[in-house]
């Protein structure tokens, strides 16, 4: 009795750690790993409008896909507004956080007004900068024309290149609470001896910065990076709810353009076909990040 008993407290021990992380793992694979198996075994079948599988295509789905003229222009459009976005954002949110992290009467007023974009609806900061815009009766052309700027109303999201831009800054603007209060974060956690030892050796501001602060940021930086790139990259409410994408496919990124494959084209298997091109550049995009992160680490440690 004594050997079997010592085997049950034996396996006990070593089952318990499954109790506390077993949920989690039925959890991913249930939300993350099912999902992603379904979508490859969709882009590799034939799918009829109505749902009903045709049967196994083999690579068929993706043939079709690089055979679509406009797939090229959306995915230089999408590296663009990927990159220009979190650029942008990271470049604000430092400055952003600075002041934030700055001692200044209502600083916690402040503070909350900064999180209220993120903490709206996107979709409805979308609308709301679609309305903003409208030609006829939005603020932005009614300010500009009381000013002087313009003579006549400006219809801005009918312009392709100037309907981007204004959805790259309403994205830029969604993503600045998170990313300026990650960097808060992480500027609160610097030792303020390490300020007063710069000061002894004479350093000044601009040098503080770029040698102290901005390194030691780096971990943060890196996150916020990593979960901005993964945001934009699958950004769908402020496209859709301003141009849809439009006029025709002129301002699609592959996220818009895997919503109507799916919904107007009606083809899902070519839609899962780009949603396994949009995972594999993703993951692609996070590894070489993350490798570039760590390199650049070992060479300054």
């Amino acid at each position: 009795m004594a050997p079997r008993s010592v085997w049950w407290r034996t396996a006990g021990r070593a089952l318990t750690p499954l109790a506390w992380v077993g949920p989690a793992v039925a959890l991913i694979l249930g939300v993350v790993l099912w999902p992603a198996v379904e979508m490859v075994r969709t882009s590799l079948t034939r799918v009829s409008s109505s749902g009903l599988s045709g049967g196994f295509t083999g690579f068929r789905n993706y043939a079709e896909l690089f055979g679509e003229n406009d797939l090229v222009p959306v995915l230089w459009r999408t590296a663009l507004w990927v990159v220009g976005v979190v650029a942008v954002t990271l470049a604000v949110s430092l400055a952003l956080a600075q002041v934030l992290n700055a001692r200044f009467p209502g600083r916690r007023l402040v503070r909350w007004a900064v999180i209220v974009p993120w903490a709206a609806s996107v979709l409805m900061t979308a609308l709301l900068w679609k309305w903003m815009l409208d030609d006829f009766y939005g603020v932005v052309n009614k300010l500009l024309m009381d000013t002087g700027v313009i003579e006549t109303p400006v219809n801005w999201l009918a312009h392709p290149e100037v309907a981007f831009a204004c959805m790259m800054a309403v994205s830029v603007f969604v993503s600045l609470p998170f990313t300026s209060f990650v960097i808060l974060a992480g500027l609160q956690t610097i030792p303020g001896e390490v300020y007063e030892a710069a000061r002894v050796d004479g350093a000044g501001h601009l040098r503080t910065y770029f040698q102290i602060t901005l390194p030691l940021l780096r971990p943060v930086l890196f996150v916020a990076s990593v979960i901005n790139v993964i945001n934009v990259f699958n950004s769908f409410p402020i496209i859709w709810a301003m141009t849809q994408g439009g006029p025709g496919r002129a301002t699609d990124t592959t996220t818009t353009l895997m919503y109507k494959l799916a919904f107007l084209n009606q083809d899902v298997g070519e839609s899962a076909a780009l949603a396994v091109v949009n995972f594999a550049l993703i993951l692609t995009l996070a590894l070489l990040y993350s490798w570039g992160a760590r390199r650049q680490g070992r060479a300054q440690a």
